[in-house]
């Protein structure tokens, strides 16, 4: 199964597609603030696509759960909580690791290179400087979930996959939230890469037992920080405006 990330830039076949794939990576990216509403009429201008694709797009979103369908009120981007968040990454943690353990027994010397290459694209990759870098946060973000996709790709289940993929959306969802409204520093980002660096030296010495120990804090890490911004916005009525 090939993870959705690592199709970024391809052009969409239709008109439809198109604006699935448009809107979802502008709600993954944080272009569109939780409970924000998605007006059809306006995407219509947006992204320039006739109503009945903006529609199939929305209701697509709406059954992948990035988008909110209401009865006679139209949609809107999904909301966020502390408690989902934790919800979200209890499983995202326990796949990932059960992944990863399968992964180290059943991948070869082209997933290793895999694994390798994502790392040094992913460490070339500089963080945005501010909250209006969308850019570079999209690019950092996509060579970031290439890099974890590499690393579970040879465990050898499509389904494992595929609920991944699916963690990982909404994952990347909140964590946008987080990577818009950092401020780094050099050293941070320097640990950051090391965090990676030891999660890959773990994976490609065949040791599960540290490579899942490492991945589980990697995870825990995220899940905390992006906790104490959920709390932060609650304390003050909710996620900014962008």
């Amino acid at each position: 199964m090939q993870d959705p990330a690592l199709t970024f830039g391809l052009e969409p076949r239709s008109e439809a597609e198109r604006a699935y794939q448009t809107l979802r990576r502008e709600i993954l990216n944080g272009e569109w603030i939780p409970n924000e509403r998605l007006r059809p009429q306006a995407l219509q201008q947006r992204f320039a696509l006739g109503l009945t694709p903006i529609r199939e797009a929305l209701m697509r979103l709406a059954v992948d759960g990035l988008v909110l369908g209401e009865s006679q009120r139209g949609f809107r981007a999904c909301g966020v909580s502390s408690e989902e968040w934790h919800d979200l990454m209890s499983a995202r943690r326990e796949l990932e690791r059960s992944c990863l353990r399968r992964a180290i027994e059943r991948g070869g010397a082209d997933w290793e290179a895999r694994i390798t290459d994502a790392m040094e694209q992913l460490a070339r990759t500089p963080l945005p400087r501010s909250a209006s870098d969308r850019k570079a946060a999209e690019l950092w973000e996509v060579r970031h979930r290439n890099f974890h996709f590499a690393l579970v790709s040879a465990c050898g289940s499509s389904w494992r996959l595929r609920f991944w993929n699916t963690l990982t959306d909404h994952s990347e969802r909140y964590r946008k939230l987080r990577l818009l409204r950092r401020k780094e520093s050099a050293a941070k980002v320097r640990d950051a890469v090391g965090d990676h660096r030891a999660i890959m030296e773990a994976v490609l010495s065949r040791d599960s037992a540290q490579a899942a120990k490492l991945m589980d804090a990697h995870l825990a890490t995220t899940e905390q920080a992006i906790a104490g911004l959920l709390k932060l916005a609650a304390e003050h009525g909710g996620m900014a405006a962008k």
